[in-house]
């Protein structure tokens, strides 16, 4: 049988070390040799022995979830061998954190992450509108996270003399050391006669930088227990 599908550009190569590395563009692999986590229901295929299992998120995260019906629904990967994970085809990339490093991600774009690394999840100062959310997921340790945007993300750089401001719709995430507060771009005039759609941004100020995504959030598609 010959096709250009059977290239080497598609084609699955055994594992040389294990963790995680890019399949290509729209889907991440990892080699599994105890244990790792990911997103509930982003395994698209795998190979060897491995054990799937639902990670529950404690009363706290349960009671997150309820009132804000966001969260990082994840499910713990253990045994040996390898998984291919994706999303919906969006643009898959690798974050390696070093000790000290701290990564604040909105959950809606965590994708998979070494179990080596810490995890918690925090209320965003001065946050707590629309897609943005009260809550984010904020990485530390050593390790690495698989993340995933719809589209090529925007990574803007912050300074302490220049802050930068984003639709709460369309962060993916930043460097944890960033204060967090709301700014109102527009009057009350301006809203009351309709306004720009631009109310409301998340200021970042200090250094570091902040992750955009090129589209704003579209509606959260109810999770399958």
């Amino acid at each position: 049988m010959k096709s250009d599908l059977f290239s080497e550009r598609h084609l699955a190569q055994p594992a040389t070390v294990p963790g995680m590395s890019a399949q290509n563009s729209k889907s991440l692999k990892y080699t599994v040799n105890g244990e790792m986590l990911a997103r509930q229901g982003s395994m698209i295929a795998y190979r060897g022995n491995l054990q799937f299992e639902r990670k529950g998120q404690g009363v706290g995260g349960m009671l997150k979830r309820a009132v804000t019906g966001e969260g990082v629904p994840l499910m713990t990967v253990r045994g040996q061998g390898e998984a291919w994970f994706a999303h919906e085809a969006h643009n898959c990339f690798l974050v390696d954190l070093e000790p000290g490093d701290v990564l604040t991600i909105n959950g809606r774009n965590v994708l998979c992450f070494d179990a080596s690394l810490s995890y918690e999840i925090k209320t965003v100062k001065g946050s707590g509108i629309s897609g943005g959310g009260l809550f984010n997921t904020v990485f530390s340790g050593h390790g690495r996270i698989g993340l995933m945007c719809e589209g090529e993300p925007l990574v803007i750089p912050v300074s302490p003399k220049e802050p930068v401001y984003v639709d709460t719709d369309a962060v993916v995430g930043w460097t944890a050391n960033l204060e967090t507060s709301l700014h109102r771009s527009q009057s009350i005039g301006s809203m009351l006669r309709g306004g720009s759609g631009e109310a409301v941004q998340l200021m970042l100020q200090g250094d570091g930088f902040v992750i955009v995504r090129p589209s704003e959030a579209t509606p959260a598609k109810p999770q399958q227990h």
